[in-house]
């Protein structure tokens, strides 16, 4: 039954990601319309479109990522994969501390966002060096880190409907919803990671 419900929660996070990150690729359209909240931010262009291209990217790749058959039968594939993921959050990540820096959502929603890029950058800069030490299994705890945070992308969206809903403006629910993205996903891989649902004892593949 864990087994089904792992397969179950990680197919439900493959399709929410590949749905925003199909949906953030907009932005990369010639004549793509900004929503007016986000296009106020100082740094909109072009690290919006910078931000949205690469992160929509590791939402994309990640989730293959998690799979073990893949890194078994096609480890070259797993790895071009990782390095692309890779650069794509370190990018990402870099376009959105840019942006934290320029959110007219206040301070609060600066340290929200520029926290959850400092964060990312530093999980998935982790996840590769130590792949690249060929040590497998702390590699492999910190890309769930890396994508825990990765999926705030997803959950920053589920939120922001709600925000109306319960007579809130955009920008007060903005500020909360900087936060509200990526902390919990981080605590709940926190908790899997402590319940050693990571094996030590999987098969490496032949390179990170």
């Amino acid at each position: 039954m864990n087994t089904m419900v792992s397969r179950g929660l990680w197919a439900l996070a493959a399709v929410l990601s590949v749905g925003v990150a199909l949906v953030s690729y907009r932005y990369l359209a010639p004549g793509a319309l900004i929503p007016p909240d986000i296009g106020k931010n100082l740094f909109a262009r072009p690290w919006l479109l910078l931000h949205a291209g690469f992160a929509a990217t590791a939402l994309l790749l990640g989730p293959a990522q998690f799979l073990p058959k893949l890194r078994a039968r096609r480890p070259g594939l797993h790895r071009a994969m990782g390095r692309i993921y890779v650069a794509a959050c370190l990018i990402g990540g870099a376009a959105g501390l840019v942006l934290a820096a320029g959110t007219n959502a206040g301070p609060i929603a600066v340290a929200g966002f520029g926290v959850l890029a400092v964060l990312w950058i530093y999980a998935t800069a982790q996840a590769w060096r130590l792949a690249m030490q060929r040590r497998f299994t702390e590699h492999r705890r910190w890309m769930i880190r890396s994508f825990a945070l990765t999926f705030a992308a997803v959950t920053l969206r589920l939120y922001l409907p709600f925000g109306p809903m319960l007579g809130y403006e955009f920008l007060e629910a903005y500020r909360v919803i900087s936060w509200l993205a990526w902390v919990p996903n981080l605590i709940v891989a926190e908790l899997y990671l402590a319940r050693g649902r990571v094996r030590a004892a999987e098969p490496a593949p032949a390179a990170a």
